[in-house]
């Protein structure tokens, strides 16, 4: 049966499917830039399911918004699990770091929320806490100064990897997030 005649059937699968759409089409032309029509074709959803389920395009937003914001959520719980495993050291955090802009649906959700973010108050609000989780992460091994610049030096690093084809080397990253932390190790 196609996903098309399972979703008439499943009202929860085809809001789903639109908000998967409108996520996705944030990410590839930005959310202002999303259509009724735009989700409905993504979604294979006649035009008028969108409004069915969505009373605004705002609606719609939101909520894909939200979709995204919590795979960005999922990361920084990896994040957090991996740093309380490892150690919380230059190596650990650039290892983490390479592997999460090798995962390019996940670099690209944080940059749409932290994108909408500069105009949207609840999003800025949130992307304020992701950083202020890093930095106490980080602060009780490094001082609350070197743990801020560390997490605006990983910002540029994910921003980084959105507008280059190749992703900074591990070992640029650790040795950057060395001399900023004042930590020890260096890999050259």
């Amino acid at each position: 049966m196609p996903d098309s005649a399972r979703r008439r059937r499943d009202p929860e699968a085809r809001r789903n499917a639109i908000v998967l759409a409108a996520a996705e089409l944030i990410v590839e032309v930005g959310v202002d830039a999303i259509t009724h029509r735009m989700v409905a074709a993504r979604a294979d959803v006649p035009l008028g399911a969108t409004t069915q389920y969505f009373d605004t395009l705002d609606d719609l937003r939101e909520a894909a918004l939200q979709l995204l914001v919590e795979h960005v959520e999922v990361q920084m719980q990896r994040m957090r699990e991996t740093l309380a495993a490892e150690g919380a050291t230059p190596a650990a955090i650039a290892r983490f770091l390479s592997a999460a802009v090798a995962d390019a649906s996940g670099v690209e959700a944080d940059r749409a929320v932290v994108t909408t973010a500069v105009r949207d108050p609840k999003l800025r609000e949130l992307a304020r806490a992701w950083s202020r989780d890093l930095i106490a992460i980080l602060a009780p091994e490094y001082g609350e100064e070197r743990s801020t610049a560390a997490a605006v030096f990983l910002d540029g690093v994910l921003w980084h990897s959105q507008i280059n084809d190749v992703p900074l080397p591990g070992h640029l990253i650790e040795n950057a997030l060395a001399d900023i932390l004042g930590a020890d190790s260096r890999t050259t």
